[in-house]
């Protein structure tokens, strides 16, 4: 059973940065591969960014290449995503899930989800 907590959301300004985390309950984090999805109001819940267990290797969605950055830290049973140049079409609420496999696009893929944090982008 793995618990996940996301924080860090807010409101920004077009252009501006957050850095998100997903901190995790219990001792096999590492085991597990994390990403990050976001579902806007009226859309569906979309892949952004994933990693694998061991860190290391990485996935992202096409849109966030190059602006976007998932890391984490297995000590501290916390894995991140770092958001850069943010626009409003990003606002959204922001999920971290865990799961055994990588890389995994599909919600279908994870077996643990967070609550979710909220990201608000300013034009």
């Amino acid at each position: 059973q793995v618990q996940l907590v996301e924080s860090g959301g807010g409101l920004v300004q077009a252009g501006g940065s957050l850095r998100l985390s997903c901190a995790a309950s219990g001792r096999t984090f590492s085991r597990y591969a994390i990403g990050w999805f976001r579902q806007a109001p009226g859309k569906e819940r979309e892949f952004v960014a994933a990693i694998r267990g061991s860190g290391g290797r990485t996935s992202y969605a096409d849109s966030v290449k190059g602006r976007f950055t998932i890391s984490r830290d297995n000590a501290k049973s916390t894995a991140y995503l770092q958001m850069n140049s943010l626009k409003p079409e990003e606002t959204a609420v922001y999920y971290c899930a865990a799961g055994l496999a990588y890389p995994v696009i599909s919600i279908t893929g994870y077996d643990y989800w967070g609550q979710g944090t909220q990201v608000t982008v300013s034009s």
